[in-house]
């Protein structure tokens, strides 16, 4: 029987967790199903691909390459699958590669395409297809030159990160500085990368299954928050809630089009960011995301396992022929959101209440440690139950706090107003509590933290605000909401940095007092 070795993600850290685990695991599964014998490497005892009797054989060995390389040594495989346990396994691709290891799946050449940037942003060009303006830095200098040419906000970090780590929004020089001289090392070996930040844009997630002919789109996921939050800490939604559908379909063309591309043979995940109609590349993945999971459960589709058995010489059409069945109904679309009789809603899962000193903002740097999920015909009870489901209950009444940037003012009025519809009293400081008054909206003003008692802190940890909105911009507004949002997580109160998130939350509120709720089965709703 041929062998073929699984590379785990090794210890569970942010950005890479449970979720490759799943994947590893149906990869077993399914590379077992087509006869072949699993060996499992990984070194966590609390996954579910450590279990004795989930793969042949198992390897409890550390993730790097020398120990790696006496596994391989000892039962001379078939070949080495390291796109399924996320970035750790996927930096061995190459160097197993230099050693003559066959990698199994999307070619390590691929697979440093997609992961270098010069090389991935020279591929974009090829393909006719839209980047945000970028550059890579070698010296605080060069950094410094880049940003300004590109305009600020911009996008910092660290060449090949995990889970968006030392990555940063920075808004002029002397934060650009400041970030270079805390954070990062700047060197020729050690670039940074420089990305324009897309204001305002929406972000999408697209995972993909592709046999090197034929690509599956599994699904098209339009983020709740606004881009520039770490992807695995935005929540998600099946299918696209706000986007027109041509727009999806181009995205979904874009998509087959950058993964035949990159010669992908297996899973890819790309990232997009869309704006004013136009569609941005964010980056390519070939390997599997933390979204597969979410992915799989909703479309009812396994990707782990459909791309295992791709990655052993199988077909799409001969694994999932009725999905391209439905492509001639449904030219250029695998899954339109017509084909969807209900929404799924991914939410994300902080550990803010283990860590008092830290600031519960999202921004780039992923900080979530879990997933949840929320299905219902309505969108705004699937994302209600997601909510619900992450440990935070939304109010039906009682006040809530608005305090939004001066950015954000236009879209907080209709957000405003349907709160006040729906019965809720407004709280707000002055700078938002001056904009309501001029669009004849009520509010209430309330103190700032640095006036007289009672100020907003006082009152949310009284138990007096049922709900909070408040966006930061800037470095100096992030500092002064900080106490707010910790009085939140304090007293379990629901609160919101984004209006995308906040329009979503009145949403739910609105289809749960309306609506009610009902709990139905994912097989059922399927």
């Amino acid at each position: 029987m041929e062998k073929v070795i699984i590379l785990g993600s090794g210890p569970n850290r942010i950005g890479q967790g449970v979720e490759f685990d799943y994947a590893c695991v149906h990869c077993v599964w399914s590379l077992r199903e087509e006869g072949y014998q699993a060996i499992m490497v990984n070194c966590n005892p609390e996954t579910v691909s450590t279990d004795y009797d989930t793969s042949d054989k198992l390897y409890f060995e550390p993730i790097v390459l020398e120990d790696v390389l006496n596994i391989i040594e000892r039962e001379k495989p078939l070949g080495v699958v390291v796109q399924f346990g996320g970035q750790t396994p996927l930096k061995l691709a190459k160097p197993l590669e230099k050693l003559n290891v066959p990698i199994i799946g999307t070619s390590p050449e691929s697979i440093d395409i997609a992961e270098d940037r010069e090389r991935f942003r020279d591929l974009i060009i090829k393909l006719g297809l839209k980047q945000p303006e970028s550059g890579i830095a070698k010296s605080k200098d060069e950094a410094i030159k880049i940003a300004e040419n590109i305009g600020y906000p911009v996008l910092v970090r660290p060449s090949y990160v995990l889970g968006g780590r030392a990555m940063r929004l920075v808004y002029d020089t002397s934060e650009l500085i400041q970030y270079i001289e805390e954070a990062v090392t700047v060197t020729e070996d050690k670039p940074i990368l420089i990305d324009k930040f897309l204001d305002g844009s929406i972000e999408l997630d697209v995972d993909c299954v592709s046999d090197g002919e034929d690509v599956l789109v599994g699904a098209v996921m339009e983020h709740i928050e606004e881009a520039g939050i770490h992807s695995g800490d935005s929540a998600t939604c099946i299918p696209h809630y706000t986007l027109p559908d041509d727009v999806v379909i181009k995205v979904k063309e874009q998509s087959k089009k950058l993964a035949k591309a990159l010669n992908t043979v297996g899973l890819i995940n790309i990232q997009y960011a869309v704006k004013d109609g136009e569609i941005y590349v964010i980056e390519a993945n070939p390997r599997a995301s933390r979204t597969v999971p979410f992915v799989s459960k909703a479309i009812g589709y396994p990707l782990a396992k459909i791309a295992s058995k791709v990655m052993v010489g199988k077909k799409l059409k001969d694994i999932v022929p009725e999905v391209f069945k439905i492509k001639n109904i449904h030219p250029a679309s695998d899954f339109l959101s017509a084909d969807f009789s209900y929404y799924a809603v991914k939410e994300v899962v902080f550990p803010w209440n283990r860590f008092p000193e830290v600031d519960p903002l999202l921004g780039p740097e992923m900080k979530s440690t879990g997933e949840v999920m929320g299905i219902d015909k309505d969108f705004g009870l699937a994302f209600w139950k997601a909510q619900a489901a992450a440990g935070q209950i939304l109010p039906i009444q009682g006040n809530v706090f608005i305090s939004v940037a001066d950015k954000d003012k236009p879209d907080i009025e209709n957000i405003a107003k349907e709160l006040v519809n729906l019965g809720f009293r407004i709280y707000a400081t002055s700078g938002t509590y001056k904009f309501l008054k001029e669009k004849g909206i009520p509010s209430t003003l309330v103190n700032k933290l640095s006036e007289e008692r009672p100020n907003i802190v006082d009152r949310i940890k009284n138990n007096e605000i049922s709900m909070i909105i408040n966006t930061p911009s800037g470095k100096r507004e992030r500092s002064d909401a900080y106490y707010i949002r910790r009085a939140a997580v304090a007293t379990k109160t629901p609160y919101f940095t984004t209006t995308r998130a906040a329009a979503a939350a009145v949403m739910a509120i609105k289809s749960y007092k309306e609506k009610g709720l009902s709990v139905i089965a994912l097989q059922d709703m399927r």
